[in-house]
């Protein structure tokens, strides 16, 4: 097999890369491993690729671009004030990423559907749909209910690649959640706090 070889190391922009890659002649992307320095650990916090092509090499972000759309979709509910939460979150995500393309969807029981939302993606200029389930755990929604759901909005829209990111699962951030909505409760209760979004007006948040 034909082989080449980097020198001992190169740089690529601000990128050291070490090693040695065989066929250079490739058909899809290969990717070089990169060995991290505590000065360069900040800039390499991202993955990123570099992938061999005629021109030479580039950097590839792993990270949503322009013409990405984003569907964050929930179970939906027959309680219509659910439902609007997932707007609000929407827009909240929305305006923290800067992504330009971001819509909600319910999976059952109410609108917008998984349908519905994937075609204001591509109306809105999307090439690929990323599907990311605003559930805690992988159950059987995750695994069956919606790639079938976006599979079959995918239909009407050749082209368009997507994919159903996991869900939230065991994440550390969503103990600092759990740990500021028991805190916020029990400064509620205390009457140091007005109730939250998901409490207002129900009276629930109380010991009994």
């Amino acid at each position: 097999m034909d082989s080449f070889s980097f020198p001992s190391q190169f740089t690529v922009g601000r990128v050291s890369v070490w090693g040695t890659l065989e066929n250079p002649r490739w058909g899809f992307p290969r990717f070089v491993k990169l060995q991290q320095n505590p000065a360069k650990r900040r800039f390499l916090s991202k993955n990123f690729c570099l992938t061999a092509n005629s021109d030479g090499f580039r950097r590839e972000m792993h990270g949503l671009g322009d013409r990405d759309g984003v569907i964050i979709v929930d179970h939906g509910s027959r309680r219509q004030e659910s439902n609007l939460m997932l707007n609000e979150f929407v827009a909240m995500f929305r305006e923290r990423t800067g992504y330009p393309i971001v819509e909600p969807a319910h999976m059952e029981l109410a609108e917008p559907s998984i349908k519905d939302a994937f075609n204001l993606c591509v109306q809105q200029g999307a090439h690929r749909v990323i599907v990311s389930p605003y559930f805690l755990f992988p159950g059987r929604h995750w695994y069956k209910d919606i790639p079938s759901l976006t599979a079959e909005a995918a239909k009407e829209h050749p082209g368009i690649s997507y994919i159903v990111t996991a869900p939230l699962g065991l994440h550390e951030k969503i103990v600092d959640v759990v740990n500021d909505r028991i805190k916020h409760c029990l400064s509620h209760v205390a009457g140091d706090a007005d109730e939250c979004a998901a409490c207002s007006g129900t009276g629930r948040c109380r010991f009994y």
